[in-house]
């Protein structure tokens, strides 16, 4: 795609996407002309001179039965083969655009699907809509405008700067955010060459394209309490898009509806099944969730028998109760600790797994533990709350230290911060050296493990091509031989695709000494190790069985799949090394964790957490990154997340009890 700038320096100045929050912002102690104007807005709703529905978008009292209010209706990802294609004849005129504008032709599948049957036009009219495209860049799109335009295009036209404003939300969703504080964005769209951030904003918000958020203080006497006004730094302007703004607000109102319509069941001996539970944690459990329709549950591996005790408990009391996992190796863990029913959360949703639904469109279902929710996204959890009945059970479980979930939103974190509901925290520690070194990390600390069955080895590593060696090495001699697990079970994790140690190269290397072939499948072998991504945040490791005209062939854990030839380039990758946030709902029996030189900057506790905690009897650590990793460990908790979710409830909870 041509690069071509804008002219009159219309140049995208940073970078392609926002590490979470920009570091740019206005001068400390000063407000921009776009945050006076926003916190004029919230003002005139306080005063009365304007509606809240002109201007804001605010959190709604709970409504005491389902639904709650409309919720985004996702479509699932599909599976393979059941993509539809773009019709040739609305393909054939976006590509006419596309090669008007210097873009390439192959976008026009794309395009359409981003942009609809008036893609073409839509194109023409507004050539700055190409970054709807997954993968367009801002100085891509600015260069496609410029051949379609000419002179008329100018870095300050408002279609760009709209167009920029959603992309850098989007962008942001990437990263995590569902809402940006509007100094951010103000920052985003200067080093992006827009002349006027300020109007630009404005303008995008005038349009309905970008929803405005006030948090902070409610009320002026409180304020004036505290020496403080509606114009102070404790008001925080958000915005975001309806897409995701909707999901936290259905989310939201689908939780307090859950709390709001459960009633005891006093006639279940709930007392009874938690003085037969397993462990004083799976009884702490059941008691609170025979109070409560709305309860979360956080600990380790070992605790994950706790929600599966409490599964087969409420069935044993007459109550339809499943359990449900993130993947299909969380899946199996559950099936391995005696919960046979154990479903996927993407098999629930799909309708593909579980109990099925009743005539009101609700599963049929008393009680749902989720586990592994904090790789479940806002959008998902928002389908997965109103898809249950008034007065069921909800449990929400998991891991607070793993890496949060691959879309937008941090769900499980936000509810426990909200202190809506029974918190319950396992007592059930991880056993043997993995265990108590993962426990450790967990709380900020990186220390020696005593490992008297190499359960835990450091390998000392000097540049990146030792790293490589060593990890082939580990992978395909001595951990089969010194610890007795074969390649086929042992995972190299490592922080990301590029780079000299990456995915890309490590797969490389491992292939070459493991399965070695010319790659006559598209790069792929029979017997080839591949991690297939048929969603976002959903990986499934899987053998390449064969290829032919209808694609690449998979064995998945005795599951066939078929990923037809467009899209494995997109959803298929060599397997043996992935990344910790592609492997964080699953674990094997060895992991090799690989901390290049290059990674000292990238690393965080939850990182180190995630990728430590993969391994049941075995870690590797190919370690070149010296004093980074306790650093990371002891300072570096998390990559932060802007999200409404925590705050929605607690004003819901709020108006409930003043209600």
């Amino acid at each position: 795609m041509s690069n071509d700038r804008l002219a009159g320096g219309a140049a995208d100045a940073g970078a392609d996407a926002p590490e979470g929050r920009p570091a740019d912002g206005p001068e400390p102690g000063k407000r921009s002309s776009a945050a006076e104007m926003l916190a004029a807005a919230v003002r005139a709703v306080e005063s009365g001179e304007r509606s809240a529905a002109s201007f804001f978008t605010e959190p709604k009292r709970p409504a005491p039965a389902r639904p709650a209010r409309p919720v985004p209706q996702r479509t699932p990802a599909p599976g393979p083969g059941q993509r539809p294609a773009p019709d040739p004849t609305l393909t054939g005129d976006v590509r006419q655009v596309l090669a008007a504008g210097g873009a390439p032709e192959q976008l026009a599948g794309q395009v359409v699907e981003a942009l609809g049957e008036q893609a073409a036009t839509t194109l023409r009219e507004d050539p700055w809509r190409l970054l709807a495209v997954p993968g367009v860049r801002p100085d891509q799109a600015d260069g496609f405008a410029r051949a379609l335009l000419g002179a008329e295009c100018t870095p300050g036209d408002e279609r760009r700067a709209q167009a920029l404003t959603g992309w850098l939300l989007e962008r942001a969703a990437l990263a995590g955010h569902t809402v940006l504080e509007s100094s951010a964005l103000l920052a985003e769209l200067g080093r992006r060459s827009v002349p006027d951030p300020d109007e630009a904003l404005h303008g995008a918000i005038a349009e309905g394209a970008v929803l405005v958020f006030r948090e902070g203080p409610e009320g002026e006497e409180e304020q004036e309490a505290e020496g403080e006004t509606a114009e102070d730094a404790s008001v925080r302007l958000l915005l975001g898009l309806d897409r995701y703004a909707m999901a936290e607000e259905s989310l939201a109102d689908g939780l307090t509806r859950l709390a709001g319509t459960f009633e005891a069941d006093q006639e279940l001996d709930w007392e009874g099944a938690a003085a037969t539970a397993p462990s004083p944690s799976a009884a702490e459990l059941i008691r609170a969730v025979a109070a409560s329709g709305l309860v979360t549950h956080s600990g380790g591996e070992a605790a994950r028998a706790e929600p599966a005790a409490l599964v087969a408990a409420a069935r044993a009391l007459g109550l339809r109760a499943c359990a449900a996992a993130h993947t299909e190796d969380g899946r199996r863990r559950l099936v391995e600790l005696g919960e046979t029913e154990a479903v996927t959360l993407a098999g629930l949703l799909s309708d593909r797994e579980g109990p099925g639904r009743d005539e009101d469109g609700a599963w049929a279902l008393d009680l749902l533990a989720v586990l592994d929710a904090p790789q479940v996204d806002v959008e998902t959890a928002a389908l997965l709350v109103e898809s249950l009945a008034d007065g069921a059970r909800l449990v929400l479980s998991g891991d607070p230290g793993v890496l949060w979930s691959a879309g937008p939103g941090r769900v499980f974190a936000d509810v426990v911060a909200a202190r809506i509901c029974p918190a319950v925290v396992s007592r059930t520690p991880d056993p043997g050296p993995i265990g108590e070194l993962v426990s450790g990390i967990g709380i900020g600390e990186l220390q020696q493990v005593e490992a008297p069955g190499k359960e835990v080895v450091i390998v000392p590593v000097r540049d990146a091509g030792e790293a490589v060696h060593r990890t082939v090495q580990l992978v395909a001699d001595s951990v089969p031989r010194a610890i007795g697990v074969p390649a086929e079970h042992t995972q190299v994790v490592t922080p990301g695709h590029g780079g000299a140690v990456g995915t890309r190269a490590l797969n490389a290397a491992l292939k070459e000494r493991l399965n070695p072939g010319p790659g006559r499948f598209g790069g792929f072998d029979p017997g080839d190790r591949v991690a297939y991504v048929p969603a976002p945040g959903r990986m499934v490791q899987g053998t390449v069985v064969s290829a032919d005209v209808e694609g690449l062939r998979l064995d998945c854990a005795g599951a066939a799949v078929v990923v037809p030839p467009g899209r494995v380039a997109e959803e298929v990758r060599h397997g043996w090394a992935v990344t910790a946030h592609q492997a964080v709902g699953a674990r094997w029996p060895a992991v090799v964790v690989v901390l290049p030189g290059d990674a000292a900057q990238t690393l965080t506790r939850a990182w180190v957490y995630t990728a430590f905690s993969r391994a049941e009897r075995h870690l590797s650590v190919v370690h070149g990154v010296d004093q980074a990793l306790p650093r990371a460990v002891a300072e570096v908790p998390a990559k932060e997340r802007s999200t409404r979710l925590a705050s929605l409830l607690q004003a819901q909870a709020q108006g409930a009890a003043e209600g």
